[in-house]
Protein backbone atom coordinates (compact mmCIF):
# COMPACT_ATOMS: atom_id res chain seq x y z
CA UNK A 1 0.00 0.00 0.00
CA UNK A 2 1.28 3.49 -0.86
CA UNK A 3 2.18 6.03 1.79
CA UNK A 4 -0.60 8.42 2.78
CA UNK A 5 -0.68 11.64 0.77
CA UNK A 6 -0.93 15.04 2.44
CA UNK A 7 -3.34 17.58 0.94
CA UNK A 8 -3.34 21.23 1.94
CA UNK A 9 -6.91 22.19 2.89
CA UNK A 10 -7.75 25.36 0.98
CA UNK A 11 -3.98 25.78 0.73
CA UNK A 12 -2.49 26.39 4.17
CA UNK A 13 -5.60 27.76 5.82
CA UNK A 14 -4.27 27.30 9.35
CA UNK A 15 -1.50 29.83 8.76
CA UNK A 16 -2.21 31.66 5.47
CA UNK A 17 -5.36 33.12 3.88
CA UNK A 18 -7.55 30.28 2.66
CA UNK A 19 -8.13 29.62 -1.03
CA UNK A 20 -5.59 32.22 -2.17
CA UNK A 21 -2.65 31.99 -4.53
CA UNK A 22 -0.51 33.02 -1.55
CA UNK A 23 -1.68 30.04 0.48
CA UNK A 24 -1.36 27.66 -2.45
CA UNK A 25 2.23 28.76 -3.10
CA UNK A 26 3.09 28.20 0.56
CA UNK A 27 1.60 24.70 0.51
CA UNK A 28 3.60 23.87 -2.61
CA UNK A 29 6.78 25.17 -0.93
CA UNK A 30 6.11 22.89 2.03
CA UNK A 31 5.94 19.89 -0.28
CA UNK A 32 2.29 18.85 -0.20
CA UNK A 33 1.15 16.00 -2.40
CA UNK A 34 -2.08 17.78 -3.24
CA UNK A 35 -4.30 20.79 -2.73
CA UNK A 36 -7.99 20.91 -1.86
CA UNK A 37 -9.89 23.92 -3.25
CA UNK A 38 -13.53 25.03 -3.52
CA UNK A 39 -15.29 26.58 -6.50
CA UNK A 40 -18.39 28.71 -7.11
CA UNK A 41 -19.86 30.41 -10.19
CA UNK A 42 -20.09 34.20 -10.54
CA UNK A 43 -23.00 36.12 -12.07
CA UNK A 44 -21.12 36.37 -15.37
CA UNK A 45 -20.23 32.68 -15.49
CA UNK A 46 -16.67 32.68 -14.15
CA UNK A 47 -15.37 29.91 -11.87
CA UNK A 48 -13.83 31.40 -8.72
CA UNK A 49 -12.02 29.67 -5.86
CA UNK A 50 -13.69 30.46 -2.55
CA UNK A 51 -15.27 28.28 0.13
CA UNK A 52 -18.42 30.15 1.11
CA UNK A 53 -21.38 31.16 -1.03
CA UNK A 54 -20.72 34.75 0.10
CA UNK A 55 -17.67 37.03 0.30
CA UNK A 56 -18.44 38.12 3.86
CA UNK A 57 -16.30 35.78 5.97
CA UNK A 58 -13.07 35.62 3.98
CA UNK A 59 -12.89 39.03 2.26
CA UNK A 60 -13.65 42.66 3.05
CA UNK A 61 -16.55 42.49 0.60
CA UNK A 62 -20.08 41.18 1.02
CA UNK A 63 -22.80 39.49 -0.99
CA UNK A 64 -23.38 36.20 -2.75
CA UNK A 65 -20.81 35.14 -5.33
CA UNK A 66 -23.65 34.22 -7.68
CA UNK A 67 -24.91 37.81 -7.62
CA UNK A 68 -21.55 39.43 -8.42
CA UNK A 69 -19.47 39.62 -11.57
CA UNK A 70 -15.84 38.54 -11.55
CA UNK A 71 -14.80 42.19 -11.76
CA UNK A 72 -16.85 42.95 -8.65
CA UNK A 73 -15.43 39.97 -6.75
CA UNK A 74 -11.90 41.06 -7.64
CA UNK A 75 -12.40 44.46 -6.00
CA UNK A 76 -12.04 42.95 -2.53
CA UNK A 77 -9.09 41.67 -0.53
CA UNK A 78 -8.95 37.96 0.28
CA UNK A 79 -6.12 38.48 2.77
CA UNK A 80 -6.99 41.53 4.82
CA UNK A 81 -9.09 39.61 7.37
CA UNK A 82 -6.20 37.45 8.56
CA UNK A 83 -4.36 39.94 10.78
CA UNK A 84 -4.45 37.36 13.61
CA UNK A 85 -2.07 35.05 11.72
CA UNK A 86 1.57 35.12 12.81
CA UNK A 87 2.85 35.59 9.26
CA UNK A 88 0.51 38.49 8.46
CA UNK A 89 2.07 40.93 6.03
CA UNK A 90 -0.25 43.90 5.53
CA UNK A 91 1.22 45.11 2.24
CA UNK A 92 1.29 41.70 0.56
CA UNK A 93 -1.82 40.12 2.05
CA UNK A 94 -4.08 43.11 1.40
CA UNK A 95 -3.35 42.71 -2.31
CA UNK A 96 -4.58 39.09 -2.41
CA UNK A 97 -7.75 38.56 -4.40
CA UNK A 98 -10.18 35.68 -4.79
CA UNK A 99 -8.51 33.66 -7.56
CA UNK A 100 -10.16 32.15 -10.59
CA UNK A 101 -9.83 28.44 -11.23
CA UNK A 102 -7.82 29.34 -14.33
CA UNK A 103 -5.30 31.25 -12.19
CA UNK A 104 -4.93 28.32 -9.81
CA UNK A 105 -4.44 25.83 -12.63
CA UNK A 106 -1.80 28.08 -14.21
CA UNK A 107 -0.01 28.35 -10.86
CA UNK A 108 0.05 24.56 -10.50
CA UNK A 109 1.21 23.96 -14.06
CA UNK A 110 4.88 23.23 -13.27
CA UNK A 111 4.16 21.09 -10.19
CA UNK A 112 3.30 17.37 -10.24
CA UNK A 113 0.74 17.50 -7.44
CA UNK A 114 -2.88 16.39 -7.10
CA UNK A 115 -5.74 18.88 -7.20
CA UNK A 116 -9.02 18.19 -5.43
CA UNK A 117 -11.68 20.54 -6.80
CA UNK A 118 -14.75 20.61 -4.58
CA UNK A 119 -17.83 21.91 -6.37
CA UNK A 120 -19.98 23.76 -3.82
CA UNK A 121 -23.34 22.90 -5.36
CA UNK A 122 -25.40 21.68 -2.42
CA UNK A 123 -26.95 25.09 -1.61
CA UNK A 124 -27.33 26.78 -5.00
CA UNK A 125 -27.77 25.26 -8.43
CA UNK A 126 -25.05 26.74 -10.62
CA UNK A 127 -26.20 26.12 -14.16
CA UNK A 128 -23.39 24.61 -16.24
CA UNK A 129 -20.72 24.70 -13.52
CA UNK A 130 -19.64 21.12 -14.17
CA UNK A 131 -18.97 21.67 -17.87
CA UNK A 132 -17.16 24.95 -17.17
CA UNK A 133 -14.87 23.35 -14.59
CA UNK A 134 -14.06 20.42 -16.88
CA UNK A 135 -13.34 22.80 -19.75
CA UNK A 136 -10.93 24.88 -17.67
CA UNK A 137 -9.09 21.78 -16.46
CA UNK A 138 -8.82 20.57 -20.05
CA UNK A 139 -7.42 23.92 -21.22
CA UNK A 140 -5.14 24.86 -18.33
CA UNK A 141 -4.69 21.75 -16.20
CA UNK A 142 -1.48 20.66 -17.91
CA UNK A 143 -2.56 17.05 -17.37
CA UNK A 144 -2.75 17.72 -13.63
CA UNK A 145 -4.08 14.80 -11.57
CA UNK A 146 -7.52 16.17 -10.71
CA UNK A 147 -10.27 14.67 -8.57
CA UNK A 148 -13.69 16.31 -8.45
CA UNK A 149 -15.59 16.11 -5.18
CA UNK A 150 -18.94 17.30 -3.88
CA UNK A 151 -21.51 16.59 -1.20
CA UNK A 152 -24.10 16.81 -3.99
CA UNK A 153 -24.05 13.48 -5.78
CA UNK A 154 -25.88 14.70 -8.94
CA UNK A 155 -22.98 17.10 -9.56
CA UNK A 156 -20.55 14.20 -9.61
CA UNK A 157 -22.78 12.14 -11.89
CA UNK A 158 -23.04 15.06 -14.32
CA UNK A 159 -19.25 15.35 -14.39
CA UNK A 160 -18.97 11.65 -15.15
CA UNK A 161 -21.57 11.94 -17.92
CA UNK A 162 -19.50 14.68 -19.58
CA UNK A 163 -16.14 12.96 -19.05
CA UNK A 164 -16.10 9.22 -18.42
CA UNK A 165 -12.41 9.40 -17.47
CA UNK A 166 -12.93 12.01 -14.73
CA UNK A 167 -12.08 10.99 -11.18
CA UNK A 168 -14.99 11.70 -8.84
CA UNK A 169 -15.20 11.42 -5.06
CA UNK A 170 -18.26 11.73 -2.83
CA UNK A 171 -17.93 13.95 0.23
CA UNK A 172 -19.61 12.43 3.27
CA UNK A 173 -20.23 13.35 6.89
CA UNK A 174 -23.02 10.83 7.48
CA UNK A 175 -22.84 7.02 7.45
CA UNK A 176 -23.86 5.03 4.39
CA UNK A 177 -24.45 1.30 4.14
CA UNK A 178 -22.36 -0.86 1.82
CA UNK A 179 -19.95 1.90 0.72
CA UNK A 180 -18.19 -0.29 -1.83
CA UNK A 181 -21.52 -0.79 -3.57
CA UNK A 182 -21.86 2.99 -3.93
CA UNK A 183 -18.32 3.23 -5.25
CA UNK A 184 -18.97 0.53 -7.81
CA UNK A 185 -22.37 1.68 -9.08
CA UNK A 186 -21.37 5.36 -9.33
CA UNK A 187 -17.80 4.67 -10.48
CA UNK A 188 -16.33 6.70 -7.60
CA UNK A 189 -12.55 6.96 -7.46
CA UNK A 190 -12.63 7.59 -3.68
CA UNK A 191 -14.76 8.63 -0.75
CA UNK A 192 -13.90 11.86 1.06
CA UNK A 193 -14.90 11.27 4.67
CA UNK A 194 -14.92 13.51 7.71
CA UNK A 195 -12.38 12.50 10.34
CA UNK A 196 -15.27 11.83 12.73
CA UNK A 197 -16.75 9.22 10.40
CA UNK A 198 -13.39 7.56 9.79
CA UNK A 199 -12.04 7.47 13.32
CA UNK A 200 -15.28 6.57 15.10
CA UNK A 201 -14.96 3.02 13.75
CA UNK A 202 -11.83 2.48 11.61
CA UNK A 203 -12.59 -1.26 11.38
CA UNK A 204 -15.72 -0.45 9.36
CA UNK A 205 -13.47 0.80 6.56
CA UNK A 206 -11.09 -2.17 6.57
CA UNK A 207 -10.24 -3.22 3.04
CA UNK A 208 -10.91 0.18 1.52
CA UNK A 209 -8.66 2.54 3.48
CA UNK A 210 -6.67 3.19 0.31
CA UNK A 211 -9.86 4.65 -1.18
CA UNK A 212 -10.44 7.17 1.62
CA UNK A 213 -9.36 10.80 1.79
CA UNK A 214 -10.09 12.20 5.22
CA UNK A 215 -10.94 15.81 6.15
CA UNK A 216 -10.17 18.04 8.11
CA UNK A 217 -7.43 16.55 10.29
CA UNK A 218 -5.33 18.91 12.41
CA UNK A 219 -4.64 17.25 15.77
CA UNK A 220 -1.40 15.33 16.34
CA UNK A 221 -2.98 12.10 17.59
CA UNK A 222 -5.55 12.03 14.78
CA UNK A 223 -2.92 12.71 12.15
CA UNK A 224 -0.74 9.89 13.49
CA UNK A 225 -3.65 7.47 13.72
CA UNK A 226 -4.65 8.08 10.12
CA UNK A 227 -1.05 7.78 8.97
CA UNK A 228 -0.91 4.42 10.73
CA UNK A 229 -4.14 3.36 9.02
CA UNK A 230 -2.57 4.36 5.69
CA UNK A 231 -5.62 6.08 4.29
CA UNK A 232 -5.19 7.38 0.76
CA UNK A 233 -4.86 11.02 1.84
CA UNK A 234 -5.20 13.39 4.77
CA UNK A 235 -6.66 16.84 4.11
CA UNK A 236 -5.36 19.30 6.71
CA UNK A 237 -5.23 23.00 7.58
CA UNK A 238 -1.64 22.50 8.76
CA UNK A 239 0.19 20.52 6.07
CA UNK A 240 3.56 21.33 7.66
CA UNK A 241 2.53 19.31 10.76
CA UNK A 242 1.19 16.38 8.77
CA UNK A 243 4.28 16.27 6.56
CA UNK A 244 6.51 16.31 9.65
CA UNK A 245 4.65 13.43 11.32
CA UNK A 246 4.74 11.44 8.09
CA UNK A 247 8.50 11.97 7.71
CA UNK A 248 8.96 11.06 11.37
CA UNK A 249 6.96 7.87 10.82
CA UNK A 250 9.06 6.95 7.76
CA UNK A 251 12.31 7.64 9.63
CA UNK A 252 11.47 5.28 12.46
CA UNK A 253 9.55 2.62 10.54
Amino acid sequence: MCETKIYGHRGCMGTFPENTLLGFRKAIELGVDGLEIDVHLTKDGEIVVIHDETLDRTTDGSGFVKDLTLEEVKQFSAGVKYTHFENYDEAAWTMERVPTLKEVLELLGPYPIDLNIELKTYRFHYEGIEEKVLSLVEQYGNRCNVVYSSFHLPTLLRIKSYDKEANIAWLLDQPITHPLDYMDIFDLEALHLSKRMTLSDPFEWKGMLDKLRVWTVNEKDELKQLLDLRVNAIITDFPEKALFYRSERLTFS
